[in-house]
Formats: structure tokens, C-alpha cells, sequence
């Protein structure tokens, strides 16, 4: 895992957009967003059991897996948004990026690769994009029936109980 300010310069979602400003896992952790680093899914296996995640999948999310839905979908992902549910990603295969606001309302770029796991809290606007590989294998663990609800960022999300929840235990 890499993580560092996003550089918000034109050019390519898939591209580092690195600021050369890092960011630790102990900054991320101050925005409620844990980081392991698993190369063992029995690993995987203990942290599910441990925080109550029932169900998995995994979902590769590439132009031959998808094919002409492709790109419209990695654009969907790179929306601003938020979940009513903590993400936990576990990337079995290739990197991709996951940006999240930070107490400025900066973007903070997280690189993840092959064995790092992450868990982004509920009601934290993010976004996600794969890099310029376009390849990306990723588990994804839920605590009941799989479901991937984005909330896309809007002025009405202020009133949302997740986001009211995550703005008071992490950015108050």
C-alpha cells in the first residue's frame, strides 16, 4: 500500500496522480480507513469472523472480463460516493487506486495491490479506479446478501445518519 495526496491534475483516472505529499496508514486510520496487509487468506478468513462478514465474492474488473462494459463501468466507479455499509476489499490480483476525502476535503489516493486488504468505513465519500494495468481482482466482503449501494455525493447526503455519524467520529 501506497498512499499520498492526489495531485488533482488533468490526465487519466488510472494515473498516479502522485503529489509527492505521503500520507501514513496512521493518517488513514484518523479517517477511520484500516489497512492490512494479508498473504494468507486464512488471514482474511479471521478478520471476516472477527467484524461479523458472512458472504463474499470476488469481481474482476478488467476489458476481458467485462468487455465493452468496461470503461463505463470503471467511470461509474470514479464517481464520488459514499455506502451505508463498511467496503472491505481484499485484491487478490493486479492494483488499483481508492481516493478518499480526507478532514480538508482533500483527495487522499490509496494504492492497493496484490494481498493488501482494506476497509473503508461507512458514510466516507471515496471513489475507485483501476490503474493504467486496467486489471484488478478483488474479494469483497459483506456482512449479510452482497449488495454495492452508491450514494453519489449530493448536498441532501449532509442529512444522511451514516455520513452524519462518520463526519462526527472523524472529522469533528
Amino acid at each position: 500500500m501506497k498512499a499520498y495526496m492526489y495531485d488533482n491534475l488533468p490526465g487519466d483516472q488510472r494515473l498516479p496522480h502522485d503529489s509527492g505529499r505521503q500520507v501514513t496508514a496512521e493518517d488513514l486510520a484518523g479517517l477511520g480507513v484500516l489497512y492490512y496487509r494479508f498473504p494468507e487468506t486464512s488471514d482474511v478468513d479471521a478478520l471476516a469472523a472477527e467484524r461479523g462478514y458472512r458472504n463474499r465474492d470476488e469481481i474482476v474488473v478488467s476489458p476481458e472480463k467485462m468487455g465493452d462494459v468496461y470503461e463505463d463501468k470503471v467511470k461509474m466507479f470514479f464517481h464520488e460516493h459514499l455506502h451505508e455499509d463498511e467496503e472491505i476489499r481484499y485484491i487478490r490480483g493486479g492494483q488499483g487506486y481508492f481516493d478518499v476525502r480526507n478532514k480538508g476535503d482533500e483527495w487522499v489516493r490509496i494504492q492497493l495491490e496484490k494481498d493488501d486488504l482494506i476497509i473503508l468505513p461507512a458514510g466516507i465519500f471515496h471513489r475507485f479506479t483501476t490503474d493504467e494495468s486496467n486489471y484488478v481482482h478483488a474479494m469483497r466482503l459483506f456482512k449479510d446478501e452482497p449488495k454495492w449501494t452508491p450514494l453519489n455525493r449530493a448536498p441532501e447526503l449532509d442529512s444522511n445518519n451514516f455520513r452524519k455519524e462518520y463526519v462526527s467520529q472523524y472529522l469533528n
